[in-house]
């Protein structure tokens, strides 16, 4: 089954549809026939990487990981790159051009607590930082 994501005029996605497989509906045909504007999105995919459904493993056939995300509700497309991404969470994070996905200039500490659960942090764009939450 195909899915599409439906673009407002700021290329926010405001819904996805299934519909039917790729190869019988082109994301112009249904633009055409609504009058609004759809872009095609890959269920499996997720930073620029396909995924089996069955497995969650990468699948073999890359060629299924498109436009590097799958589309969620309030992403942006960004035609420049053809994908779908999510907005910048803070100014001092950086777009791998790869993934699609914002990265922290500073990566997030990985810590156990004595129960061996992660130690939460937060990003704190002030000090441009990770701050552990308590």
């Amino acid at each position: 089954m195909a899915h599409f994501a439906k673009l407002d005029e700021n290329n926010i996605v405001i819904a996805v549809v299934s519909g039917r497989d790729e190869d019988e509906l082109l994301e112009d045909e249904l633009s055409a026939r609504t009058g609004d504007t759809y872009k095609r999105t890959s269920y499996n995919t997720r930073a620029g990487v396909h995924y089996n459904p069955e497995t969650n493993e990468p699948s073999d056939d890359q060629g299924k990981a498109f436009r590097k995300n799958f589309a969620g509700m309030g992403m942006v497309y960004d035609a420049e790159r053809d994908a779908f991404r999510e907005e910048s969470p803070f100014p001092s994070w950086v777009l791998n051009e790869g993934s699609c996905v914002w990265e922290s200039p500073v990566p997030q500490p990985e810590e156990l607590d004595a129960e061996g659960y992660p130690v939460p942090y937060d990003w704190d764009e002030g000090i441009v930082n990770w701050v552990r939450r308590d």
